[in-house]
């Protein structure tokens, strides 16, 4: 059967756009009912994630920072909607089969992602196959259908209707000069759709679909962890740490004091959990409930081991400052932290699994398929490297790792810091290469000496304070080495030896400042570098963030105001 173009472009961009959010919509519901199960867009974004080059993350993060992941789904919805207008025109020209061919590809990809991502099941793939069918379904509903009919009866039976032809979807049909239809050009059309009819439609379709789409994500937060975190009653720690609290005595006044000098614009030594920086693949933040977890131990050890949250509870738990970094943080970057961690000593876990000779590496998983290797020997040397529940006194937050997570002090987050763990394997070092490994990042992964300037900020003026000081001041961590000595050089000047605060080990950052005395008006540079607990000095040298992390010293132009 011959097909000639119906209706405009737009008119087949108005359906497939509908097609496409009807079937998100649905998908949407779908994942509200069944647990575990996700929008199509998430598990298509994180194959995204896997397989898109190295370079390519680098530059997401270095130009979108923690929105990264808001920028990618927003990229995938837009690819969707570029799809979804090309289908409605495959189905307004008469080409029906097509469009329904590429939905059907499309829904198989999101089927396929979803098979591709951790213990997969049918309850998972249920989101992209119901919203394929949905649009589908859509799809045939709004577009035109080619019936066959010959020119006069449809003229007629569109006489018979009333509805003008200026109100139709269909072009006029090309007449002779007699005023005979040119049925050699144009010999079938499709069935006429009143305008109004297709409104109607493209209306219902819409509503359903926000409806669906509402209802879905509101029984989708009966799935969150919210409620049962903010319930969970912590242990307490069987070696805590001094805490950090302006009352309610003089000591412990002391003691922040000797923590912070307390200059505005300096990162405070504790960041709080809701500034605190998030890096990870995961699109959607992983909902694991405790009553449900479980870690397994296994792989080079005497006895495996299954332990469930409760079993965590019951161990010995011991309270840390441990200042947390990215691989991935620039030089003068604030892709790092410092928390008070509380949680079960991971050493303590695997002696009881009984350690294997030959086992170097612990290869640590998260339940959404995300991986890492740590040396065994970084967990084992005697640092307070934990399975982390809590987090500044509150258990895990979410986006955090809830209900547990890695923590091993000294080494960046890709090679030790999984969230969201739930199984550890120990093999040998060679064996396995963690998921950033292949993709272009080092091994091993320690943290580099860095100092940065938090005060003065780029581009701002300061006034010298009454005393005729202008304070430079900021942060430097050598995670596990600690810091010994941290210096600054003002318009390439000598090197200036700055004041240290306190800290309570050598695993957390640590404040410094300098108080520039008779500071000049106008505008200058400020540089800082600092030493390890050794006295080695940070590399001078500018490297990039791969394949180990950035190094080189962090500058900033300010201005003295007079």
């Amino acid at each position: 059967m011959a097909h000639r173009l119906y209706g405009s472009r737009w008119h087949g961009v108005a359906i497939g756009l509908l097609s496409t959010f009807a079937g998100l919509a649905a998908a949407e519901f779908i994942v509200g009912l069944v647990r575990g199960a996700a929008s199509p867009v998430v598990p298509v974004g994180q194959e995204v994630i896997d397989i898109v080059p190295p370079a390519v993350k680098d530059w997401a993060i270095d130009w979108f920072g923690t929105a990264d992941k808001a920028v990618l789904i927003i990229g995938t919805l837009l690819s969707l909607a570029v799809v979804g207008s090309i289908v409605g025109n495959l189905a307004v020209k008469g080409n029906r089969a097509s469009a329904y061919a590429v939905t059907a590809v499309v829904g198989l990809i999101g089927v396929f992602a979803v098979w591709m991502r951790p213990a997969p099941d049918f309850g998972k793939m249920l989101p992209p196959i119901v919203g394929t069918l949905v649009s589908i379904a859509v799809i045939w509903w709004l577009a035109p259908r080619d019936v066959g009919p010959s020119v006069a009866a449809v003229s007629a039976d569109a006489d018979a209707t009333g509805v003008p032809v200026s109100d139709r979807l269909v072009p006029d049909v090309a007449v002779s000069a007699g005023g005979v239809a040119t049925t050699a050009e144009r010999p079938y059309i499709g069935r006429p759709v009143p305008r109004r009819n297709f409104l109607q439609g493209a209306t219902t379709v819409g509503l359903l679909s926000v409806v669906a789409g509402g209802l879905g994500r509101t029984l989708k937060t009966r799935f969150e962890v919210g409620d049962e975190r903010a319930a969970l009653q912590l242990p307490t720690p069987a070696d805590p740490v001094a805490p950090l609290s302006t009352t309610p005595n003089a000591a412990e006044t002391a003691l922040v004091n000797s923590m912070e000098f307390g200059i505005e614009g300096v990162t405070p030594f504790v960041v709080p959990n809701s500034e605190f920086y998030r890096i990870d693949t995961a699109l959607v933040v992983p909902q694991v409930p405790k009553d449900s977890w479980r870690l397994r131990v296994h792989g080079m050890v005497d006895n495996e081991l299954e332990i469930t949250f409760a079993d965590l509870l019951e161990r010995d738990m011991i309270e840390r400052y441990i200042t947390l970094s990215c691989v991935s943080n620039q030089i003068g970057g604030d892709l790092v932290g410092n928390a008070k961690w509380q949680g079960v000593l991971i050493s303590d876990v695997l002696n009881e699994a009984g350690i294997q000779e030959g086992a170097t590496q612990v290869v640590s998983r998260s339940v959404d398929g995300w991986n890492c290797g740590t040396p065994t020997s970084a967990i084992m040397d005697g640092r307070d490297a934990i399975f982390a529940i809590a987090m500044n006194g509150e258990p895990l937050p979410a986006e955090h790792g809830y209900p547990v997570r890695m923590v091993v002090p000294g080494l960046y987050g890709y090679v030790s810091a999984t969230k969201w763990v739930t199984d550890i394997e120990l093999t040998r070092w060679e064996d396995f290469n963690g998921y950033w490994v292949p993709r272009g990042w080092s091994k091993e992964g320690p943290v580099k000496t860095m100092a940065r300037i938090d005060r003065p900020q780029r581009g701002r003026g300061y006034t010298a304070n009454e005393a005729g000081v202008v304070d430079i001041a900021g942060l430097a961590w050598a995670v596990h080495r600690g810091i010994s000595r941290v210096e600054v050089s003002i318009d390439d000047g000598e090197w200036l030896e700055c004041e240290l605060a306190g800290v309570p080990s050598d695993d957390t950052w640590r404040q410094w400042r300098y108080q520039w005395r008779d500071a000049t008006p106008g505008e200058h540079t400020v540089r800082a570098r600092a030493y390890d607990g050794d006295g080695v000095p940070q590399p001078s040298d500018p490297k990039p963030v791969a394949p180990d992390g950035a190094q080189g010293y962090h500058q900033v132009r300010f201005d003295v105001e007079t």
